[in-house]
């Protein structure tokens, strides 16, 4: 199993196939690289060199009680295109897997990139007034404590019911993934804290690659209007709404989901 060593001394497993212009992928909170299993026969399919990686505490990487923030995330996808020397890439996060992608953006900015892809992830979750496209429920008034709630964490019973962790893991193992439960602990409450006090917005606004902006119509998170209300930030962006898809709309729905992939990364050759 491929892995290295980050700079903070953390080893980091990822799965590297096919042959192209790279796809690095980064899954959400508590899930593990094989979460995108769903994706990689297509991906790999169009000609393209699929990366999915495995952050610190998910899957087979590390789980140091260090670096538990998203600035470290952005760095660690950094060290991992260094560590392959990849460029040219199109980078895909689902979830919290975006605010990765963002972090990057905003300490290296877009030179290695050819594209990013957020998968149902608003670049603001906390709801303002000038901002009601984040997590339904959170403000900053009660940003110390929300999460602290589990049926917070998981979401507040809007949008598409969830698949059950049995189902989602058999899809995965169907797809040739090692399957996919999530692995949330108290330990990691502090990564979800800092995740969720981000403001992506500027980061945004400045990218100078083309960006794709996915929601799920029926996201368990937030209204899928964060997606357009993103795009919007830059010329460079543009939005898409995946009908009858939650919050895991790569699992929920991965045919259109992989359509969208494919279609956006041809559009960058």
């Amino acid at each position: 199993m491929p892995r290295f060593v980050t700079t903070d001394d953390v080893t980091l497993h990822y799965y590297d196939e096919g042959e192209g212009r790279p796809v690095v992928l980064v899954s959400g909170y508590g899930q593990p690289a094989d979460d995108w299993a769903l994706q990689w026969g297509a991906l790999r399919g169009a000609g393209y060199r699929v990366v999915s990686l495995d952050r610190r505490w998910a899957g087979g990487s590390d789980r140091p009680p260090y670096g538990l923030r998203m600035s470290r995330g952005g760095k660690d996808v950094q060290e991992l295109l260094a560590h392959l020397e990849l460029d040219g890439v199109l980078l895909v996060g689902q979830s919290m897997g975006a605010s990765h992608a963002w972090a990057y953006a905003s300490l290296f900015g877009c030179e290695r990139l050819a594209g990013i892809v957020s998968i149902d992830q608003s670049p603001k979750m906390v709801n303002d007034p000038g901002w009601e496209h984040g997590f339904y429920g959170l403000t900053m008034e009660n940003l110390g404590t929300f999460f602290l709630d589990p049926a917070n964490v998981l979401g507040t019973g809007r949008g598409r019911a969830w698949q059950s962790e049995e189902e989602v893991d058999a899809k995965i193992r169907a797809a040739g993934g090692r399957g996919a439960v999530r692995d949330i602990t108290p330990d990691t409450f502090p990564l979800m804290f800092d995740h969720a006090c981000q403001d992506w917005r500027d980061v945004v606004s400045r990218i100078t690659v083309p960006a794709l902006i996915v929601a799920g119509e029926q996201s368990q998170f937030w209204p899928a209007e964060h997606a357009h209300a993103t795009a919007a930030l830059s010329p460079l962006a543009r939005a898409a709404v995946v009908p009858g898809a939650g919050h895991p709309a790569h699992v929920d729905e991965p045919e259109a989901v992989n359509e969208l992939l494919v279609e956006f990364a041809d559009s960058l050759r």
